[in-house]
């Protein structure tokens, strides 16, 4: 049997935050499971807004031609088996980070379909407030399922949680088994 790649997309800044503290849960429960986890830290990176010249349109193998970081990207996302989508919700939605990656996963489609079509997603918010509508999670929420569902892909799981301080996450001990069991599941595929 193949071993599962589970790449985990971290759009935060902090990468002892919150969300890297949800994102390793999944990364273990993906290896506990048997499955391959890599924690890709998007803040750190050079990604450049989506130039809409629709050059990557042209067919599902053309990725986008601007040169920048993303161009990394490509190869593994296309390989894996599940994508994680990591974000602390800022202004009522996904982190900048993350919305720039998800704007460039563009170039992974064109009229034949979606090179991410069929691959198993998860999802990990945090957020300030005690409230996922006070918080604005619910729109992070809605714009994901959203998205992976336009394109094909299947929603396993969502795990999300408030947390203030940065780490104080891991106190919540649902929330965290809550990760660790996406990381198995989206391992598994099952």
């Amino acid at each position: 049997m193949r071993t599962a790649k589970v790449m985990i997309l971290m759009g935060s800044p902090r990468k002892n935050g919150n969300i890297a503290a949800l994102a390793k849960q999944v990364a273990d429960g993906t290896k506990n499971a048997g499955g391959a986890a890599e924690i890709v830290y998007l803040h750190g990176m050079r990604i450049r807004p989506c130039d809409a010249c629709d050059i990557c349109q042209s067919d599902i193998e053309t990725d986008c031609i601007l040169d920048d970081d993303m161009a990394e990207l490509y190869p593994g996302i296309r390989s894996a088996d599940a994508l994680v989508i990591a974000s602390p919700v800022y202004w009522f939605t996904v982190s900048a980070q993350t919305k720039l990656f998800m704007d460039r996963c563009y170039a992974l489609g064109s009229p034949a379909g979606y090179a991410i079509a069929g691959k198993r997603i998860g999802v990990l918010l945090t957020y300030g407030d005690s409230d996922v509508f006070n918080s604005g999670a619910v729109n992070a929420l809605r714009t994901l399922q959203d998205a992976y569902n336009y394109v094909g892909a299947e929603i396993v799981g969502m795990v999300y949680g408030s947390a203030s301080e940065p780490g104080e996450i891991g106190n919540n001990n649902g929330v965290m088994r809550e990760a660790f069991d996406l990381g198995k599941k989206l391992a598994t595929g099952t």
